[in-house]
Order: C-alpha cells, then sequence, then structure tokens
C-alpha cells in the first residue's frame, strides 16, 4: 500500500506543500486574489452567495468569480478583455474554483501590470503583446517537464510525476478553440483546468506557468489538501506539530529561476 507524507497529521494541521499544482485551492477570497487597486476605482461588488466581480476604471476588463457553492468542486474565476466597453471579449481566461489561490493571484497581479503598462505608455500589450510562446513553456522544460507535439498543431508538456500539464495550440484554429490549457492531477480526472483563449497575452501565461512551478511552498491544512494524489507531495517546513513518527520530507531542490522576468 501506498504511503504519503501526510499519513500521520492532524487533519486540522497546517503545512506548506509542493508541488504547486498538487496542494488544493486555499483560501478563496475574490479581493485578495484580485489584487486590484480598488481604492483607485475599480468597481467591486460581491453578494452574499459569493459570486463577485470587479472591473479596471475603463472598463474593458472585468474579472468575474462564480463559487456555485450549492456544486462543490464547482465554480470558475474568468477575466474578459474587451478592446471597447460593451463590445464581445477579445480574448478570456477561466479557471475552475479549485486552482491554487496563490497562482490566480500571480495571474491577476500580472494583468494589473500589463494595465498599468498599457495606461501610462503607448503600447497595447493587452491585445497586441509580442511575447514569444517559449517564453511560456521554456521554463518548463528547465524543471524537468516531458514534451511531446503531436501533427494536429498541439504540444503538450508534463510534469515529471504526471500529475500535471500545459498544452499549446501553436496552429491557429478556429476562433473557440483554446490556445493554452493547464490543470493538475490526473488527467482524466484533474484536480483544477485554466484555460486561455486566442489573443490571450503570452505574458499571462508565463506568468500562470512561473507561478505553478515555483519552489516556493503553498501553506494549507493537511484536510484541504486533494486526498488522490498526495504520495506525490513534498512537505517543506510544516508549521504546527508534527508527530515524531513521521518527520517532515525535504522538498526537491530548487531549478533554476524562470526566464520570465518583469
Amino acid at each position: 500500500m501506498l504511503t504519503h507524507p501526510l499519513e500521520n497529521l492532524d487533519p486540522a494541521q497546517s503545512v506548506q506543500v509542493l508541488p504547486r499544482h498538487l496542494a488544493g485551492p486555499g483560501a478563496v477570497d475574490p479581493r485578495v486574489v484580485w489584487a486590484f487597486p480598488f481604492e483607485e476605482g475599480w468597481p467591486f461588488a460581491q453578494t452574499e452567495a459569493g459570486t463577485a466581480a470587479a472591473f479596471s476604471p475603463c472598463l474593458r476588463l472585468q474579472t468575474t468569480f462564480d463559487p456555485q457553492p450549492d456544486k462543490p468542486g464547482r465554480g470558475t474565476w474568468t477575466i474578459n478583455a474587451h478592446r471597447a466597453p460593451f463590445t464581445p471579449p477579445a480574448w478570456r481566461i477561466t479557471f475552475d474554483a479549485t486552482t491554487p489561490a496563490e497562482m490566480l493571484r500571480d495571474v491577476h497581479s500580472e494583468l494589473l501590470d500589463l494595465y498599468l503598462d498599457d495606461r501610462y505608455s503607448d503600447q497595447d500589450r493587452l491585445f497586441q503583446d509580442e511575447t514569444a510562446p517559449y517564453e511560456a513553456y521554456a521554463p518548463l522544460l528547465t524543471r524537468g517537464w516531458s514534451h511531446a507535439v503531436k501533427t494536429d498543431g498541439t504540444q503538450t508538456f508534463l510534469t515529471p510525476e504526471g500529475l500535471g500539464g500545459v498544452r499549446h495550440r501553436y496552429a491557429t484554429g478556429g476562433s473557440s478553440e483554446l490556445a493554452w490549457r493547464g490543470w493538475g492531477g490526473y488527467p482524466s480526472e484533474p484536480h483544477w483546468t485554466a484555460r486561455f483563449s486566442f489573443g490571450t497575452p503570452t505574458t499571462l501565461v508565463a506568468a500562470f506557468t512561473a507561478s505553478l512551478i515555483s519552489t516556493e511552498p503553498l501553506r494549507r491544512t493537511v484536510q484541504d489538501v486533494p486526498t488522490q494524489t498526495r504520495r506525490a507531495l513534498y512537505v517543506a517546513t510544516p508549521t504546527g506539530k508534527q508527530p515524531n513518527s513521521n518527520p517532515p520530507v525535504a522538498p526537491p531542490p530548487p531549478a533554476p529561476a524562470s526566464g520570465h522576468t518583469r
């Protein structure tokens, strides 16, 4: 029978775990995940049921969170970008509500950076980003991810343990197809999925992949970590009392930093 690092720990104990894609969603708070300067004119609203929305002052960016509390494990985070207010989205990103919150925050922080870059310059990187796709996937290869290319115009990158991946459609197809897709867990039944439409700035995809492979552990309680993939986890510096019978497992050695820089 397979054992795992969390086997003999109290369910309420707090631990720090890696890899990130298997850590579970963590604390879900739209105000924290979105990291927008709400005090500077970013409208924000949230219902008692938890559904939330925020907008950029120019109304070209819209972010929403639909937790679907009546459907455990469901729900969606969505980013829509519009070339002009009240027009159809030029591109869209969606994350399952079960996506690790820290990864969500990293993508939204990069989104804010792009917005501010455009606002204070003559660039339009929200809609004309010239970042090359390899900046999003090259860091995965430096961490030992596998790489497979298919003739259907896609390339797939899988984690060393096979419990996560990123798929890139490098050949442009119909506008309804996804340019990028990421997931954590078994491919047939992932814990979470992230979807990036064509037109999404590659800079945002690169922020996502950089956060995905970060060696900074995520803090979770034992009971919040998905049970199906615990055998693939590393525990780094537990923050609560730990039984002597189950010492902490050392995290994997740090890999070279991502090539994505701001």
